[in-house]
């Protein structure tokens, strides 16, 4: 098992009165200090890091150190002992450490660092250890213990890095422009005469100090304030500890490969840590969530939960679903699975076909030779005859089966193989568009051929020099954190400090994460422009035609013909648009119902029987959920049918569906719902309408009225009955 490096971090702090002076207008060196420290520690915190951080503080007014006597290593303080990051710490940093007004050297700071890491990690395992130091240089410093520091730093193994206001080539005038990967760029802005005696004193320091611990490399230990603000921009990432996943390949009944994989690419989410807490205390000890089941009805009559039953919509129909049957129902194999079925010709699996929210590399077991020389010869075969394996992919017994494919990868230091999950049936969308290259407007000319390989060929990410042989990245997403993770680590991190203060806004680095490399821009301009001319765009005003109150909130289902109704041939032509907008509609959907129901009608071969047996499944889906927005749903399929009943000379089968409509409103008590119809006057179609109807004006009117009350001569207490009830509540 492969586990995290876990380190020992002291952030060592000159909080001297020389570093909390400043130029007007300028940040102190110490204020600069604490941004990056703040920055610091908010990555480690949001990364839910394991490595545990130490405060040492030195030239503090007071003394807090183990090796204090005398006058020896004063005014050093220990703020923090080790232990995990947390919000503590970063308010301890912005809000409680200050500046002090006594100076301290900086290598007996260091003896301090040393003396703390030595003593709290004994039992511990760290894989690392390490002191980053903040200081001006202002205060005085001793050589007398230099030898012994650098000798216990090696002999130990704790590594050292130093951020200073500026870089350390500053006392030499301009000396060596190597000595730091990035003090060059901000070198002009610290001439030599802005640096005191002493600091050119400490640069020298720490110069002979970081280069007696490497020679190559020590010089580039040594940050400015402002380069570490620029590369702590970015909160850290989540580190994850690389979990294996052993199982065995087989191929047929005979062959087996003990393998592991590991979790290659997977798409990172938010950790769900949100809570409801009291907006008063911010405990969330002081709210409780309770759930309660109630029966539908005018008392909301409680019901137990051990009463209740999940149930499963299936048309206008609740097809109760237990616990056990949703156990008996899932997929069971017997154990994890990464069967081989097939193989396949690597150029049959097209790149849209990866699907899932993982990539898989599968390695052959670890210290077991037969299996790596196994999986070794399948994988150079895959690779030399550019073939790919179909596997049958499940995690574990639990889980549904996947279907895969695994692709051979070789590399110098290793090889595997990449799974990814390909799509079953349901998962595939086909869509039907029609041709360009039929359409004689859609042909391209040369010129404008030529101008768009143009823009293609000078919007290229990958930079190529002249002879072909170096290339380099431009823009590389592997390097480029989530823009949402890092805009949300800086609210909370803010409203942690400030709960009553605006969000601050987003910070440009933010913004420009994604925009397109100021390279690719400056190179693209030209071919835009060519291509702006070669395909000019005519802006098309359309006249809005006026429409009257009377024409938004005229009634469609009026009686009678309406002189101002379009002609079938005009509603067709609209259909078909709307159809190419909607997709391929093959069915009367829950969303849009009535839009679903005229589109099938205009299809070929439709069948108006089975169709408007779809839009009546769905209106008494919309009558058994209740409500008005259900209600309003129904009329509005209703109208619709009843329009394209009577263009379709369908009259008979509209008229049969309002009779057994009515007949189901009564049974069910939907009064409420017929009121709607009788104000909308929606009604069986007449003779005057439709010559193949035989209902007449006045039949059609009646049949609109609510039924007569059968027990009209009883005494008051029994009359009535749930329908009148119900209207005549409506009405009041």
């Amino acid at each position: 098992m492969i586990f995290l490096e876990k380190a020992a971090i002291v952030l060592c702090l000159d909080v001297g009165f020389t570093m909390s002076s400043s130029a007007p207008g300028e940040e102190s060196s110490l204020e600069q200090a604490k941004k990056i420290m703040t920055k610091f520690v908010q990555r480690q915190v949001f990364a839910e890091s394991k490595d545990e951080v130490a405060v040492v503080l030195f030239g503090t007014d007071g003394t807090r150190n183990d090796l204090a006597s005398g006058d020896q290593y004063q005014n050093i303080t220990v703020h923090r002992s080790l232990m995990l990051p947390d919000f503590d710490l970063l308010e301890d940093i912005q809000d409680v450490i200050k500046s002090g007004s006594e100076q301290a050297d900086f290598l007996d700071a260091i003896i301090v660092c040393m003396d703390l890491l030595q003593k709290e990690t004994i039992g511990k395992k760290y894989e690392k250890r390490h002191i980053e130091l903040f200081t001006d240089l202002s205060s005085p410093v001793s050589e007398d213990q230099l030898e012994i520091i650098i000798a216990n730093l090696k002999k130990t193994g704790i590594s050292l890095q130093f951020f200073l206001p500026f870089p350390v080539d500053v006392g030499d005038g301009g000396g060596d422009t190597s000595a730091s990967v990035c003090s060059h760029v901000h070198r002009n802005s610290f001439p030599r005469k802005s640096l005191t005696e002493q600091q050119k004193e400490g640069i020298d320091v720490v110069r002979k100090l970081m280069h007696t611990l490497d020679e190559e490399g020590g010089l580039e230990e040594i940050y400015t304030f402002r380069e570490s603000l620029e590369r702590l921009s970015m909160f850290k990432k989540i580190e994850r500890r690389p979990m294996a996943w052993p199982c065995q390949l087989t191929i047929g009944s005979n062959l087996s490969i003990r393998i592991v994989a590991y979790k290659s690419v997977t798409e990172e989410k938010v950790k769900k840590i949100w809570t409801i807490v009291d907006a008063k205390t911010l405990r969330k000890d002081d709210v409780q969530k309770e759930t309660v089941y109630c029966l539908n009805d005018d008392d909301e009559t409680e019901v137990q939960r051990d009463d209740t039953i999940q149930g499963f919509r299936y048309g206008s129909d609740i097809v109760p679903f237990s616990k056990e049957d949703e156990e008996q129902m899932k997929y069971k194999t017997e154990a994890k699975c990464f069967s081989v079925l097939g193989f396949s010709r690597s150029s049959q699996i097209r790149r849209h076909y990866y699907m899932g929210n993982q990539v898989l590399k599968v390695f052959a077991a670890k210290d077991d030779e037969n299996a790596a020389v196994a999986f070794s010869s399948l994988v150079h075969a895959l690779d030399e005859l550019k073939v790919v394996a179909i596997v049958r992919y499940a995690y574990d017994r639990r889980c549904n089966p996947q279907i895969g494919v695994a692709f051979p990868y070789i590399k110098d230091a290793y090889e595997c193989l990449i799974y990814v999950q390909l799509p079953y049936m349901e998962d595939l969308r086909q869509y039907i568009f029609s041709s360009l290259k039929n359409n004689k407007k859609c042909i391209p000319t040369a010129d404008q051929l030529s101008a768009v390989d143009s823009l293609i060929d000078s919007m290229n990410l990958v930079y190529e020099d002249d002879d072909g042989e170096t290339f380099e990245d431009l823009f590389k997403p592997s390097k480029i954190p989530n823009p949402h993770f890092q805009r949300l680590y800086q609210c909370l991190q803010h409203k942690a400090f400030h709960p009553n203060e605006p969000l601050p806004p987003i910070e440009q680095h933010l913004l420009e994460m994604l925009e397109m490399p100021c390279v690719v821009k400056e190179r693209c301009q030209a071919p835009l422009e060519k291509v702006k001319a070669l395909f000019p765009l005519k802006e098309i005003s359309k006249k809005k035609e006026e429409k009257t109150a009377q024409d938004i909130f005229k009634d469609n289902s009026e009686d009678g013909p309406n002189p101002k109704k379009p002609k079938i041939e005009e509603e067709e032509g609209s259909f078909s648009i709307i159809k190419l907008a909607e997709g391929n509609v093959t069915s009367v959907g829950s969303v849009n119902p009535a839009e679903d129901f005229r589109i099938l009608l205009r299809q070929k071969n439709a069948d108006f029987k089975d169709v408007s047996q779809q839009l009546i499944n769905r209106i008494d889906q919309f009558l058994e959920n209740k409500g008005s927005q259900y209600y309003m749903k129904g009329i509005n399929c209703i109208r619709v049918f009843r329009e394209e009943a009577m263009k379709l000379s369908k009259v008979q089968c509209f008229n049969d569906f309002l009779q057994a409509l009515k007949s189901k409103v009564e049974d069910k008590a939907l009064a409420d719902f017929w009121e709607i119809m009788i104000q909308d006057r929606i009604s069986l179609i007449t003779k005057d309408e439709a010559e193949e109807s035989s209902v007449t004006s006045e039949e059609a009117e009646k049949f609109l009225a609510p039924k007569e009350k059968k027990n009209e001569t009883l005494p008051p207490t029994e009359e009535g009955g749930d329908v009148d009830d119900l209207v005549s509540t409506v009405k009041t």
